[in-house]
């Protein structure tokens, strides 16, 4: 693990991050890239005071990717999700599970919910591997939408806070 990763809340200039992040690559997994003005209201989201809190990643103060939480009703109880994203040159290095901790840290001092969830898609090992090293317990595949429209079949991992 990158002992210098840290976690900085999501600010006005992050917005060429979220752009980097949103690379096809990137959201392989996630039905691909927004466009640029889905993009923008997702950084105002990020930015505005809500039910849970979005951060950048930066490993050497560099950033490197985000990770956050934010209000999910999962099965009729209030949860936490927890989401990550690491630039390509960052992957491979213990960001995303210093991170993904990081994140159920912020979700458990938040309160107001028993369980932290994370719902990556089954055919996607890597972040799959990051539940497991973060402390996630695995409870079974679920079916998903996301984006709205584009089923896809995910893995539902749970922390107890």
């Amino acid at each position: 693990m990158i002992a210098t990763t840290r976690t900085e809340p999501w600010a006005e200039g992050d917005l060429e991050l979220l752009r980097r992040l949103n690379a096809p690559e990137m959201t392989a997994h996630l039905g691909g890239p927004e466009t640029e003005d889905r993009l923008v209201d997702r950084h105002r989201r990020y930015l505005a005071p809500g039910a849970g809190r979005m951060f950048r990643v930066e490993v050497d103060g560099v950033p490197a990717g985000s990770v956050g939480y934010w209000a999910r009703s999962w099965r009729g109880e209030p949860v936490w999700e927890v989401g990550w994203g690491v630039l390509p040159e960052f992957q491979g290095r213990g960001v995303a599970t210093a991170a993904a901790r990081a994140a159920v840290g912020f979700a458990r001092a938040a309160g107001e919910r028993r369980w932290a969830r994370a719902f990556p898609s089954v055919d996607h090992p890597a972040s799959n591997a990051v539940c497991r090293r973060a402390g996630f317990t695995f409870l079974g595949e679920v079916d998903f939408e996301y984006p709205p429209g584009c089923p896809i079949r995910c893995n539902d991992w749970g922390v107890e806070l």
